[in-house]
């Protein structure tokens, strides 16, 4: 079965390179394109696709807020960032959002088919040099005394939460796996976030990956 894919880019030239790049793979079919977040997400909507190929600097609203949105509303659909952004800014941004996959526009052909078909998979993909900006900020955090003694002290409750929060899974969809309330939920997920001392759903995924609960 093929990959149906969408890709989001606001330069015609680039998609036009990304089809051709693309359209060869006898397990990727593209299904459609877009110029603007408000065309990805319509698309989104009428074309179903499995995997979105999205670029950050989109012209009506960042492809980070389009992530945002597309998670929100579509879960089940990966999204891969394929952009021009390498610092780490845009790269925590990405994950924070929901990102599936993260890959440079320098990347070789075969890293980013690797993204797309690891997406696709329902796994995440991190291009090797941005990866290694989660182990940087692991090693920084392991070796800070203000965060050394808040990772632990999670109840096994909590770590499967825990999990499909990582994941990208919302209140609901994680109700229903663990037969609980939507409300139980939010509230596991208050408590994880106050006993690790985290913020975001970026530094919950960071957490996930270095624990082992989830595999980058």
């Amino acid at each position: 079965m093929k990959i149906r894919l969408l890709l989001v880019d606001d330069h015609q030239v680039v998609r036009s390179g990304l089809r051709m790049l693309l359209g060869g793979e006898n397990d990727v079919e593209i299904v459609g394109e877009a110029g603007t977040a408000g065309e990805a997400l319509q698309l989104v909507r009428q074309l179903d696709p499995q995997v979105v190929l999205m670029d950050i600097g989109l012209p009506d609203m960042s492809g980070i807020d389009a992530t945002r949105e597309i998670k929100r509303t579509r879960p089940g659909v990966a999204v891969v960032a394929l952009t021009i952004h390498e610092d780490e800014e845009y790269f925590f941004k990405m994950l924070e959002a929901g990102a599936d996959g993260y890959v440079p526009k320098r990347a070789a052909p075969e890293e980013l088919l690797t993204a797309i078909r690891t997406a696709a998979a329902g796994e995440v993909y991190l291009y090797p040099s941005l990866a290694k900006l989660l182990v940087r900020d692991y090693l920084a955090q392991e070796h800070s005394s203000e965060t050394a003694g808040t990772l632990d002290g999670l109840t096994d409750r909590e770590q499967e939460v825990l999990r499909y929060v990582a994941e990208g899974s919302s209140n609901d969809e994680i109700a229903a796996a663990l037969v609980i309330s939507a409300k139980t939920v939010a509230r596991h997920r208050e408590n994880i976030m106050s006993k690790l001392g985290l913020h975001s759903r970026a530094e919950l995924v960071r957490y996930a990956i270095r624990k082992g609960i989830i595999k980058p």
